[in-house]
């Protein structure tokens, strides 16, 4: 929502800058929460001092508790949501809006084949017991429930018998310096065997740490090691605990997404009342307008012929039956709007108004209307602003303890034939099948 300019701290643990050091500006996304918040879509109250008006809740097209996600300790009561991707959770709302009238026959395996799982900014992969109760499923079922989140690694074959392990994905809120200090300690203890060296080669491509691996030790056996005594593999809890209606409710997925719903379309309908009510007001003046310039002549005659402003709108009102606001509109019209180009247009913003306004009515009428103006809002939103899944979640191999964890970037690349052809200036191509 935010676009940071300067140093606001790193992976590493690093601090931020000063605040006179950095700026910042909104990014586009965050304007989405802010959109129509002009058009009395939802309630404002005092802040704390009663010098201003703030809103009770803003009325985002973007379902941001989801997709940014939130921690927080509050009270006798915590709160950890994880972010998830934009996409899949478009897709889920979608679901939702295009089954709404059997929502009680969705569970949560029809959600999570839209949302898979979190979707974390630092990537990893989320391993998932096949049947696991205490897993993913039951977090989005019950509101409460705990995954395992792990670096992504493979392993490199650099000859003479020797091999190196390259960690290229942490697991959220990992710090690397200090996970880096860690794998050293363990080495230096003696309880971690077979490590020659250990570099840190991350830069502004993406983050690279290497361990190269002694001629005696097994590859296998050192990452497993890793998984097991440091922060590549960690255990995160989630807790879908949030305010709805100023009060704390530990909500399921598809509750969430459903408050979500809601909100929108209170949103919807109050903007679409606010347009209406604003759309009519035109209208009535537009029509006020119109009858001026149908009896032209006798409208300048009539506003010639009076002493002042206040009697010829008096007159005005009398003699062709106006509302107050019509008769000052038609006073205070510019004589160029007299010619008849300007006639024309005119009528044709009258003709596009009521056309407006029955397209309004037909809307706030129709709860369906509502809904499938909110699945185009929200397939809008989805091309707009939605990317590829950087977490990857797998099933976790059969067996036992840590054998069931051990899962590295060569296991979840999908086979398949690939031809490489290398070029007499040392350039590398590729491609899925063979040229004819």
């Amino acid at each position: 929502l935010v676009e940071g300019q300067g140093n606001f701290g790193s992976i590493d643990g690093d601090p931020p800058a000063a605040m006179r050091y950095t700026e910042a500006r909104l990014e586009t996304i965050a304007m989405e929460m802010l959109e129509d918040i002009d058009k009395d879509t939802v309630d404002f109250i005092d802040n704390f001092d009663g010098s201003l008006r703030e809103p009770t809740v803003l009325p985002t097209a973007v379902p941001n508790l989801l997709v940014n996600g939130s921690t927080g300790i509050a009270v006798g009561m915590a709160t950890s949501i994880p972010p998830h991707n934009m996409g899949e959770v478009c897709d889920a709302l979608i679901l939702l809006l295009e089954n709404w009238s059997r929502l009680e026959k969705l569970g949560v395996e029809d959600l999570m084949a839209c949302i898979q799982g979190p979707d974390f900014p630092t990537g990893g992969i989320i391993l998932r017991d096949k049947g696991d109760a205490d897993g993913l499923t039951a977090a989005y079922g019950t509101g409460r429930g705990r995954v395992t989140l792990q670096a992504r690694a493979h392993i490199e074959d650099m000859g003479r018998g020797r091999s190196r392990i390259l960690v290229t994905e942490l697991p959220y809120l990992t710090n690397k310096s200090t996970l880096v200090e860690r794998i050293a300690e363990l080495a230096r203890n003696g309880d971690l065997e077979g490590l020659a060296d250990l570099r840190d080669e991350s830069d502004r491509q993406g983050l690279r740490i290497v361990l190269e691996l002694s001629k005696t030790a097994t590859a296998e056996k050192v990452l497993a090691e890793l998984y097991r005594r440091t922060p590549m593999q960690v255990s995160f809890g989630i807790t879908l605990l949030a305010l709805v209606e100023g009060e704390p409710r530990l909500l399921t997925l598809k509750q969430t997404l459903r408050v979500f719903l809601e909100h929108r379309l209170e949103i919807v309908r109050r903007r679409s009342a606010f347009e209406l009510a604003r759309a009519r007001e035109r209208a009535h003046i537009l029509e006020g307008l119109r009858t001026a310039l149908q009896h032209l002549d006798d409208v300048v005659h009539l506003i010639r012929s009076s002493a002042d402003a206040d009697e010829a709108h008096a007159r005005l009102r009398k003699k062709y039956k106006l509302s107050d606001v019509q008769a000052k509109a038609i006073l205070d019209m510019p004589l160029r709007r007299l010619a008849s180009l300007e006639r024309k247009k005119i009528d044709q913003e009258h003709k596009e108004t009521m056309a407006r306004i029955k397209e309004l009515e037909a809307l706030l009428g129709s709860e369906k209307r509502m809904r499938d103006l909110l699945v185009e809002e929200l397939a809008r939103v989805k091309s707009t602003y939605g990317d590829r899944r950087r977490t990857l979640i797998v099933e976790a191999r059969k067996g036992k303890g840590k054998k069931a964890a051990l899962l590295t970037a060569g296991d979840l690349t999908p086979e398949k034939e690939t031809w490489v052809v290398v070029t007499d200036d040392g350039l590398i191509s590729r491609t899925p099948t063979a040229r004819q």
